[in-house]
């Protein structure tokens, strides 16, 4: 047999199949067949193309992992994280019936929050399925990343899929500090996108003015979607001292860009911007202080136009599909217009008063709508209190905010017991069929009214003889945020109750089961956190008796990832 043949027609005729394609004739043997000669000649030509093969020159090896001083996790802890990365079940609230087994994949990310508060790094050998469950999950990302730390940003260069971690704003970078400015600028300049954010994060949170100073350098060369995000990083530590710089981004060459800028400045309440945005709103919101039937009324005439002016301040002139151009205009008018201005404009009214006062020509929900959008940007609680008014009133003639999604966004800006506070007598007064949005806001573990209030409107909807299945998303949530002290104390609600008169046939044995998860997932939670909290135990006590760390406890050297 001769090796003259042409790969390609050997490949051809191995892909069409020897009946549709004969072999070249040259590799044919008197009386072979032809699918064994087509093999025979693969196999030759092969070794043939194996044999011929130049060895590559050798490349050069990478650098070594940076070091990661954090501590070493203890080893219950770092069989746990082997057991939440190597489960692959459902996520809660899929529906149907889930048994009693608990949801890891569900808890992964208040291990990682756990480890991340206590100061442990990942262990090496754990660091690619770390960066494959981040992959995959992007509510996920921000906690892996932070715990896979500097090591975790530099094994995800020698992988493709993992090259979300490069990108993102991550807290993984190795950063100099503030006594090291020419790291500082060399970082900023030729560093990875992620160790940019992070660089800048890091730089704003000590130093704000050094931080906008370091984006300055930069400003006018960076691409849109990088200017946007490192804007954003101002929210964090947001003063009147930015302003010369937003007012210079409002005439920015990206819409998105200028909008975000227009946004931030609108947040400062001494901002020319919010002055601007302020005058033209009082000449749209007007109080009738003739009186009526119903006594002083609010008088609304919305813009007729969206000039130049208006937007370059951020106002958008284009509407959503169904949005009424001039409604449009005067929510944007009204959100970025400072809280503080409408109490004098209306009557000297407290907030409480201003959003009971009846709005004539129809114009109540784009008004309320537009305040709740401002408190929240400007985190002013004591509007906050208003538009949401008490718990136990209805969503629907609440004073100011109807949409559960408003009042979420409402209750954030209150402070973390507030919240809870008010969400337990919302439960207690409207039950969990609108209370998802709500508790997702409430701090975690919930507080013990809150709990209480969430089981037991649990307990009730049970006993009601209806299936789990409409309350999945609230259980799950429960088996997340309630707290694991709670368990014994639903021991009692695993039982499978009797099956009353027009109860769903076989609901009590799944609302048993729902509960027998949610036991099984609290004491997992607390199980997790001892083993996440047994170092720091250690290291406390040995402080106390000043006795040294037991061996392996305190920081170590990074084995290469």
């Amino acid at each position: 047999m001769t090796l003259t043949a042409p790969w390609e027609d050997l490949v051809t005729s191995a892909l069409l199949g020897t009946d549709r394609r004969t072999p070249p004739a040259e590799i044919m043997a008197p009386g072979q067949d032809a699918p064994v000669a087509l093999l025979d000649a693969a196999a030759l030509h092969t070794l043939r193309r194996r044999a011929g093969l130049l060895p590559a020159r050798a490349a050069a090896r990478p650098e070594p992992a940076p070091r990661d001083e954090r501590r070493e996790l203890p080893e219950p802890a770092r069989r746990r994280l082997s057991q939440l990365l190597a489960d692959r079940s459902a996520p809660a609230g899929t529906g149907g019936r889930r048994g009693t087994t608990p949801d890891l994949t569900e808890l992964l990310p208040q291990w990682l929050t756990a480890a991340n508060d206590h100061g442990y790094r990942a262990p090496a050998a754990a660091l690619p399925a770390l960066l494959d469950a981040a992959r995959g999950r992007n509510d996920l990302r921000p906690h892996a990343l932070a715990f896979a730390g500097p090591r975790g940003l530099w094994l995800a260069r020698f992988n493709p899929d993992w090259k979300f971690a490069l990108r993102g704003a991550s807290g993984s970078a190795v950063l100099p500090g503030a006594q090291d400015p020419e790291g500082v600028r060399q970082l900023w300049e030729q560093g990875l996108f992620a160790e940019r954010v992070a660089l800048l994060a890091a730089v704003r949170a000590r130093d704000p003015d050094a931080a906008r100073a370091l984006l300055a350098t930069t400003w006018p060369t960076e691409r849109a979607e990088d200017r946007l995000m490192f804007l954003d990083s101002l929210r964090a530590g947001l003063s009147d001292l930015d302003e010369p710089f937003l007012e210079e981004a409002l005439s920015d060459r990206s819409r998105n860009v200028r909008a975000t800028a227009a946004e931030l400045l609108s947040a400062l309440p001494n901002s020319a911007l919010a002055a601007r945005m302020a005058a033209r709103a009082a000449t749209c919101v007007s109080l009738d202080r003739t009186g009526g039937p119903t006594g002083p009324t609010v008088i609304v005439e919305a813009p007729h136009e969206c000039d130049a002016a208006m937007q370059r301040d951020g106002v958008s002139p284009t509407p959503p599909s169904g949005r009424g151009e001039r409604s449009w205009w005067l929510g944007q008018l009204v959100e970025a217009t400072p809280l503080s201005v409408w109490p004098e404009r209306l009557g000297d009214r407290t907030p409480e008063d201003i959003v009971t006062l009846p709005v004539l020509d129809d114009w109540t929900d784009e008004l309320h709508a537009a305040w709740c959008r401002a408190a929240v940007r400007q985190r002013d609680g004591h509007w906050a209190r208003a538009l949401l008014g008490p718990p136990a009133a209805s969503p629907a003639t609440g004073p100011g905010a109807s949409s559960l999604a408003e009042r979420a966004k409402l209750l954030a800006t209150l402070p973390v017991s507030e919240r809870a506070s008010w969400v337990a007598e919302f439960i207690a007064a409207h039950g969990l069929s609108e209370a998802f949005q709500l508790l997702g806001v409430c701090a975690v573990p919930w507080s013990g009214p809150l709990g209480r209030a969430v089981v037991d409107a649990l307990d009730i909807a049970r006993d009601g003889g209806s299936y789990p299945w409409s309350f999945s998303g609230v259980m799950g949530l429960a088996e997340r945020c309630l707290d694991p002290a709670e368990a014994p104390r639903l021991d009692i609600l695993t039982a499978t109750p009797d099956e009353s008169e027009g109860a769903s046939p076989g609901a009590g044995g799944y609302w048993s089961e729902a509960f027998q998860r949610l036991v099984s997932t609290l004491r997992l939670r607390a199980a997790m956190m001892s083993e996440l909290s047994e170092l720091t135990e250690l290291s406390e006590l040995a402080e106390l008796t000043d006795e040294p760390e037991p061996p392996g406890t305190g920081p170590v050297s990074p084995s290469g990832a």
